[in-house]
């Protein structure tokens, strides 16, 4: 499909069904991944593409918990947003409530992997928290969230996970050097799926010459 339709209607699919999804299709979304920059070309990331029946449960028995600890700020956030914006994070929000339970359903769920020691990261002493490591991975897990899109797959980036680190390292056999930053459930929409977006106008997203 047209690029900037597809990144213009990339949604956060939550609702998704067990249906399989052809090997074809997802090794050419994984092949997507691939093709990403990264500094130095190093590839420093790695995906764990769980279709493990017993696996995917045990994920989303440990992402259960905490996306039910989210919800209550979510909820108080909803009283001070306006009309129209509280709609759609209701939406979104119900969405969330049915991942959580249904996680396991999801035909692949994609664990997107890092190693910190290929990485060169230059702000990781400065007194704030480091991102630019992340430069080299989150072009890979886009790659693949635009690659779904295109093959008609419903996905979401979680990382709820990420706090629940040592567990999904030994559930997967991650080795000690990698670490897990991105999961990313991946099927067929039970629902509309993709569709149109809402963010900021560009005005507010963009600054020419000085801030």
């Amino acid at each position: 499909m047209d690029l900037y339709e597809a990144m213009s209607t990339l949604r956060a699919v939550r609702r998704l069904r067990s249906d399989p999804i052809d090997e074809a299709i997802v090794e050419r979304v994984l092949t997507a991944a691939t093709w990403a920059p990264t500094g130095g070309n190093t590839q420093p990331w790695r995906i764990v593409a769980l279709t493990d029946a017993d696996k995917k449960q045990a994920l989303q028995d440990l992402y259960k918990p905490h996306w039910d600890s989210y919800l209550p700020g979510y909820e108080a956030r909803l009283s001070h947003m306006p009309e129209d914006a509280r709609a759609s994070s209701i939406k979104a929000m119900d969405a969330g409530n049915y991942l959580a339970a249904h996680m396991h359903e999801a035909p692949l769920i994609a664990v997107f992997c890092f190693n910190p020691k290929l990485m060169t990261i230059t702000d990781s002493e400065l007194d704030r928290p480091s991102v630019v490591g992340g430069g080299s991975v989150y072009p890979a897990v886009q790659n693949f969230l635009l690659a779904c899109r295109n093959e008609g797959l419903g996905c979401v980036l979680t990382t709820l996970l990420c706090y629940e680190e040592d567990a999904v390292k030994e559930l997967l056999g991650i080795p000690e050097d990698w670490y897990p930053c991105a999961h990313i459930p991946v099927g067929y929409p039970v629902l509309g799926g993709h569709g149109s977006i809402r963010r900021r106008a560009l005005d507010q997203m963009v600054r020419y010459n000085t801030w």
